[in-house]
């Protein structure tokens, strides 16, 4: 099996975000960590999106988190469903349960939302677009990678302009240490890694590896179709990388990963996030309107509206 390989990771627990850049790149300047140091929470009203902003020039990629509350579509918004939705409102018509309909449809609201704030488009130029593993990207503009997780109330997006990107979040509570579950998720070094800790920390420390190999898997294209058990990732007192199942290191260090202890809304929650650095350089402007010239962006547009 090809594994790729973490360059490194910090992980928010264990103490402030460590800055584990590349050698000879400097805190401030456009080859600083690949991943911030925080998510940024946002709100749909008047959210400040100059952080996203910032964090794209300065790492290359932005988090962003939400409250599922504060993203759902008003009732009886039809307008503005087919607005966020697009093409994927056939499949958030398809869902039976509500409320996986209000993730569904606000987990895109606030992709779209990050993203068109990132282009400097509206979110209703907008479009997603799917691979074959379900993994989705922006149609027509692929400058920025995107990602997105959601679970409960609690809804993250990743964009990244090095390569590719993952994320996942969940519930830092969430309870995964039983033993038939640890089987499914663990290779036999991560659980020999587990079974060290004391036990109150064990049920966190599968909940970090779970977003972990969430994350990369969403970067990788692969989602559940890899099995958590084929690849793993070493104690969170060390730089992360990807494992083999034996535990001996994979291969290429193009690849970060970052784990953040965050609270909203009064809860707990555990986010992860995986990026893939092509090598290619990155682009530090982002907005579509200096990007390209005028008669380029027109066209684009003008496109996307004939076949909304």
């Amino acid at each position: 099996m090809n594994l790729a390989t973490p360059s490194c990771a910090a992980v928010r627990e264990s103490g402030p975000a460590a800055d584990c850049a590349r050698p000879g790149t400097g805190p401030g300047g456009p080859s600083a960590h690949p991943l911030p140091n925080e998510p940024i929470a946002v709100t749909s009203d008047g959210a400040d999106w100059s952080l996203l902003r910032a964090d794209l020039r300065r790492h290359g990629t932005a988090l962003v988190h939400g409250g599922l509350a504060d993203w759902r579509l008003p009732p009886g918004e039809e307008s503005l469903l087919r607005e966020v939705l697009g093409r994927d409102l056939p499949r958030y018509l398809s869902l039976d349960d509500g409320e996986l309909r209000a993730r569904y449809a606000a987990s895109r609201r606030l992709l779209k939302g990050a993203a068109a704030a990132a282009l400097g488009v509206g979110s209703a130029d907008l479009e997603l677009t799917y691979g074959p593993t379900g993994r989705p990207s922006l149609r027509g503009f692929d400058q920025i990678d995107i990602s997105l997780s959601h679970t409960g109330d609690r809804l993250l997006v990743g964009l990244t302009t090095r390569g590719l990107i993952g994320v996942d979040v969940e519930p830092a509570a969430r309870h995964l240490y039983r033993r038939s579950l640890k089987r499914r998720i663990c290779t036999p070094q991560e659980s020999r890694d587990l079974e060290r800790l004391p036990q109150e920390d064990r049920n966190v420390g599968l909940v970090r590896l779970w977003t972990l190999k969430e994350a990369y898997s969403k970067a990788i294209g692969q989602g559940m179709a890899f099995r958590f058990t084929e690849f793993g990732f070493g104690p969170e007192t060390m730089p992360v990388r990807v494992h083999r199942p034996d535990g001996s290191a994979g291969t290429g260090a193009q690849w970060s990963f970052r784990t953040y202890a965050v609270d909203a809304g009064g809860a707990a929650f555990v986010m992860s996030a995986a990026v893939h650095d092509t090598g290619l350089g990155r682009t530090l402007d982002t907005d579509v309107a200096t990007m390209l010239d005028a008669e380029t962006v027109t066209a684009i547009t003008g496109a996307l509206a004939a076949v909304g």
